[in-house]
């Protein structure tokens, strides 16, 4: 079973049959979108200046209108973790599917150490899937001699509750970098 992001899902798990445990939206933040209208906003103003009244306004909707479309393309991460009749666990992200059977260990990566995850200690090879706006990850350490991903490293608003809910065996160990 590969992990990687064009692998073909079975029919199993997605569908009607599938459970969803867990769930995951991470949309940029609301301040986010109040900056790009203040950004729109001051271009407006600027390209106003001395001309008629409708420029600024047609300025505004063009640049709002680009930011907004950038902001929502941004805010398209969806992390979900189903389970199927047959008990197996998988975690979708980004349209790649990894199930619970090939992942040896696990972590949750807190905020302090985000740094150092995603920086010299990545590895090239890894599935990434990384938000500025999302502060904790969860590594996934796979077992499978036939995928050349080592790991998988996702943020998540809440690790804990994604760990719990694709493996709950590792769950404890998994998260006790986070209480600290």
């Amino acid at each position: 079973m590969t992990s990687s992001a064009n692998s073909t899902p079975d029919s199993t798990t997605s569908g009607e049959n599938a459970e969803v445990l867990y769930q995951e939206h991470q949309w940029v933040p609301w301040y986010w979108w109040l900056a790009a209208a203040f950004v729109a906003g001051l271009l407006a103003t600027t390209v106003g200046i001395n001309r008629m009244d409708i420029w600024p306004i047609i300025t505004f909707l063009i640049a709002f209108g680009l930011m907004a479309w950038a902001l929502y393309s941004m805010s398209g991460t969806i992390i979900k973790v189903e389970k199927d009749p047959d008990g197996t666990r998988w975690i979708t992200v980004k349209g790649a599917q990894l199930p619970n059977d090939i992942v040896s260990r696990s972590l949750a990566v807190p905020k302090t150490a985000r740094r150092s995850a995603l920086g010299p200690q990545l590895d090239p090879a890894a599935f990434l899937v990384s938000h500025q706006w999302v502060n904790e990850l969860v590594m996934l350490v796979l077992d499978d001699p036939e995928d050349p991903t080592p790991y998988w490293l996702v943020s998540s608003k809440n690790p804990e509750a994604l760990l719990r809910a694709f493996l709950p065996g590792q769950a404890d160990h998994a998260i006790k970098d986070l209480e600290n």
